[in-house]
């Protein structure tokens, strides 16, 4: 009977051997927000449990992890370790083409200007970018963001001003918008999309889109993703009525 050794490689790194070949391995890393996530690949199931024990040991709590919805197997896994479901967020395919979503016509308000992809300056989008911040965590709460949105108020909120799109009211030159794509290969992913809350219900979110998923078409790419919590329904209606997809759902679970 071969004997699993579970070996840490790095800080936050670590191995499962049978004779000397690596059969698992197990890694930590902090998000921006400061939580520590886990994650464990390996497909022997005596693996998991003894690279989640020596993790769990030796990491302080809270830690998260995200489970696919339908992987039952994997869901059970963190139970046993003693993981619990903390929030459910659904999984969307965004069509990119006009025709399909109905943003061909779509337009800014009066007085706003769409700011493509890459153009918006690094100051004033931080300063939007913690205004939405700090209105987020007033009302509906960052236990309703996407794991890996940035809820903190320092300049390591924005570390890529390439990656958005912002709204600008032309006469003051203010950015009240913004949408966030991350370059996955083959299908982009909308990191997140916001507007401040006294700008909101004027079609300026359409707007992002808008031009967002039209670039992204006319580039060749057909569809995007994007991931909204369970209870953001404004997120959800937004993303029904321009076509897009529900292709599933992921758990976040955590040990307290």
């Amino acid at each position: 009977m071969k004997t699993t050794v579970i070996t840490r490689v790095a800080e936050r790194q670590w191995h499962a051997l049978e004779d000397d070949q690596v059969v698992g391995r197990g890694e930590a890393w902090p998000r921006y927000d400061g939580r520590l996530f886990l994650s464990i690949d390996t497909w022997q199931e005596a693996a998991f449990e003894q690279l989640a024990d020596a993790m769990l040991a030796d990491l302080p709590r809270p830690l998260y992890t995200i489970v696919d919805d339908f992987d039952a197997d994997l869901r059970s896994r963190w139970e046993r370790a003693g993981f619990t479901v903390r929030r459910r967020e659904w999984v969307y395919f965004l069509p990119t083409d006009p025709q399909v979503t109905g943003l061909g016509s779509a337009q800014p308000p009066s007085g706003v200007t769409i700011l493509p992809q890459g153009t918006p300056e690094k100051d004033p989008l931080r300063a939007l970018d913690r205004t939405i911040r700090d209105e987020v965590g007033a009302s509906v709460g960052w236990q309703e963001m996407p794991a890996e949105v940035l809820p903190r108020l320092d300049d390591a909120t924005v570390v890529d001003p390439t990656k958005y799109t912002v709204a600008m009211e032309a006469e003051s030159g203010a950015y009240v918008g913004l949408l966030r794509v991350a370059p996955v290969p083959r299908q982009p992913r909308i990191g997140l999309i916001a507007v401040r809350a006294d700008r909101q219900r004027r079609g300026i979110a359409r707007a992002l889109l808008a031009e967002v998923l039209g670039s992204l078409h006319r580039s060749g790419v057909r569809t995007a993703s994007a991931e909204v919590g369970e209870l953001n329904r404004a997120a959800s209606e937004l993303f029904d009525t321009i076509g897009a997809e529900r292709a599933g759902s992921n758990l976040e679970v955590v040990l307290h």
